[in-house]
């Protein structure tokens, strides 16, 4: 991201942000509620055009692509709630995303012609590979809508996975896991990026962000406040202050802020 800013009406929910995401590494994008993370992840996939500044992917600007053409072109998203198609099977949502990359059209299907059928044998492949990696194999046949949540976020992933990305976008991956299925889905965020991906993550799950990350960029109000290695981000004085709202030379001898902080760095 290059200099963008995004306004709504009078509302400027980014503010002349700018990072880069580095080939084959999980960058994590946290920050306090109405940082302005999730407008950082629509600007990123088309979802809305950049107010000014620019969106620079694999060195093509994005300018105003449909969201279908940035798919194309290699980034894949999930959202905070969940969006699968509940009557549909595990297998069948993941091949809607495989489906994106098909290019056989209705006439290929009616006459089941070579291309469609190649098509098709590589669709189900990938499908069943996406839901082992996933862990989801044995629920590959079951309606989606009775998945157990944590299934279904997991199905999300393989779906977004299934598009074939570069760049895998998590919007709050973790939003209602327990403690064992976060650490489960650490070891599915790296096996992810292990395969070739790059992940950029938004989480309010600090210890989990710490644990999986490369690097972390810091959102407040906007704006970029912080970027660097997790340990580096954990000690940063403007960090601490946009999630306690105090600044920790001000508040040095205060001992219940003092505490408060130092719950914060074991949080992050």
């Amino acid at each position: 991201m290059e200099e963008v800013t995004m306004r709504f009406g009078g509302v400027v929910a980014l503010d002349r942000v700018s990072f880069d995401i580095r080939r084959g590494e999980i960058l994590g994008l946290i920050g306090p509620n109405g940082a302005g993370k999730t407008t950082c992840f629509n600007a990123l996939t088309g979802v809305y055009p950049p107010t000014q500044g620019r969106v620079v992917f694999d060195g093509q600007p994005l300018g105003r692509r449909k969201r279908y053409q940035i798919n194309r072109l290699g980034i894949a998203r999930t959202f905070q709630n969940i969006r699968l198609f509940g009557n549909m099977t595990a297998r069948e949502n993941v091949l809607v995303g495989a489906d994106s990359h098909h290019r056989s059209g209705v006439l290929s299907a009616l006459f089941r012609l070579s291309r469609h059928r190649r098509e098709t044998a590589e669709g189900d492949r990938l499908a069943d590979e996406l839901l082992e990696l996933m862990d989801l194999g044995h629920r590959a046949d079951d309606l989606a809508r009775n998945l157990s949540y944590g299934e279904q976020r997991r199905l999300e992933i393989a779906r977004a996975l299934a598009t074939r990305p570069k760049l895998l976008c998590l919007d709050e991956p973790a939003a209602g896991f327990n403690p064992v299925e976060k650490q489960r889905l650490m070891d599915l965020i790296r096996r992810v990026r292990d395969l070739g991906n790059t992940v950029l993550l938004i989480e309010h799950d600090m210890r989990l962000v710490m644990g999986v990350t490369d690097r972390i960029v810091v959102l407040e109000f906007g704006k970029k406040i912080a970027e660097g290695s997790p340990a580096q981000v954990r000690d940063d004085p403007a960090v601490i202050a946009a999630y306690l709202g105090v600044d920790e030379e001000e508040t040095a001898g205060d001992p219940g802020t003092a505490a408060e902080i130092d719950d914060l760095r074991g949080e992050l």
